[in-house]
């Protein structure tokens, strides 16, 4: 089967937040969410159920845990257990909700920086103190390390009860392998830190490059520390808007905490047809989609490097390992990112996001999730506005 990724889809009007908060004219590159319509399967699940015209309360199956289970064990070799998942409305309900339910106000939560934006706010709303970790940036290779000996220092002198990570990594792209799970995950067992592992951009891997996702659940399970997993189908089935996510953990008392909170917070229903999507995206069929999907997405990104490394030869570009977001080094240029990101919105009608959202001026967030043609208008836009500024 082939599917048509390269037809545009019409989202103005539509109240869509990519779309919609941008001025007429203006190429939306920023938020992360896709411009393409949802895997067919997943489209004529939904208008299936909307025809029976009755949306009222609805219980949670046991074929939508059925589902996670067969996707989990047949695309990343893991498989989780029913009596582990607990379902909610979003990844980042699920994070804050953990957060909440597992973390004191006193007590710290470490993650990595740059940070996914919503990191920050759900430490901060939760009261707790945010241990912010940089990731160590290497501009001459283009890509961001860990270093561990800084990193076992840092939570041996914070003492954080919790580490949010988040794997594969936004917005740098990073796909963490094996060795770094594992030595992460040592560490959480050294220091009695509860791994939180946000895996919502899994399905998004470049599989030209040869590093594949591997979920924090077996590895952690191996080493011997407590963890805790917050996914989605949302990202990689563009259904964010219908709200569905699960959280996995086989700790009991985690698990009850986390139910708990969940449920004072009443964030414990999902619609009627959240469920319907999730079980329709996580067959053969929507494999197949997701698999034709995420090809045209990495060929976008290497439209978009070779592009901007011909206008500007060393202008350093993370390679997009995993998610659908590129990551540019703009700290050579004369102004700050977010300066910069006004002024390609302004003068160029291209919006893509400045890193101090994500806690690290000098870098630039583009999302690559859209028609080619689009990417490669959009990148003549950045590019334009680039040489502006070095002129």
């Amino acid at each position: 089967m082939t599917f048509d990724f390269d037809k545009i889809v019409e989202r103005r009007g539509t109240d869509c937040v990519k779309w919609d908060e941008a001025e007429e004219g203006v190429l939306p590159m920023w938020v992360a969410d896709m411009d393409f319509e949802t895997a067919p399967c997943v489209k004529e699940a939904v208008i299936s159920r909307a025809r029976h015209g009755v949306y009222a309360y609805n219980f949670i199956p046991q074929s939508f845990y059925d589902a996670i289970t067969w996707w989990n064990s047949h695309r990343h070799g893991w498989t989780p257990r029913r009596e582990w998942m607990i379902y909610t409305s979003g990844v980042v309900p699920a994070f804050s909700a953990i957060i909440q339910a597992l973390v004191r106000p006193d007590e710290a939560v470490l993650f990595f920086t740059p940070a996914y934006n919503c990191f920050f706010s759900s430490v901060r709303n939760n009261g707790s103190r945010a241990v912010e970790f940089p990731l160590t940036w290497m501009s001459e290779d283009e890509c961001y390390s860990i270093d561990f000996e800084a990193l076992e220092n840092a939570i041996a002198t914070e003492r954080p009860r919790l580490f949010l990570f988040c794997n594969p990594h936004n917005p740098s792209g990073r796909v963490w392998t094996l060795d770094e799970l594992r030595r992460v995950a040592e560490l959480c067992r050294r220091y009695d830190v509860i791994l939180l592992s946000d895996e919502v951009h899994c399905e998004f891997v470049d599989p030209q490059l040869g590093h594949p996702y591997h979920p924090v659940a077996p590895i952690a399970e191996e080493v011997g520390c407590q963890w805790v997993i917050a996914n989605a189908p949302n990202k990689a089935f563009n259904i964010a808007g219908l709200m569905a996510a699960y959280i996995i953990t086989p700790f009991d008392d985690l698990r009850r905490r986390i139910d708990r909170t969940i449920n004072i917070n009443e964030i414990c229903d999902i619609n009627c047809f959240s469920f319907v999507a999730l079980q329709a995206a996580y067959t053969p069929d929507g494999e197949a989609w997701l698999d034709a999907l995420v090809a045209y997405i990495y060929d976008n990104y290497r439209l978009f490097r070779n592009m901007m490394k011909s206008a500007f030869p060393d202008l350093p570009i993370a390679p997009l390992e995993g998610t659908y977001l590129a990551w540019m080094d703009v700290s050579a240029f004369p102004l700050t990112s977010n300066e910069i990101s006004a002024h390609l919105r302004a003068k160029h009608k291209v919006w893509i996001n400045g890193g101090e959202m994500y806690g690290q001026q000098g870098f630039m967030r583009i999302n690559l999730a859209t028609q080619r043609s689009r990417v490669e208008e959009g990148t003549r836009r950045i590019i334009a506005g680039l040489k502006e500024l070095k002129a």
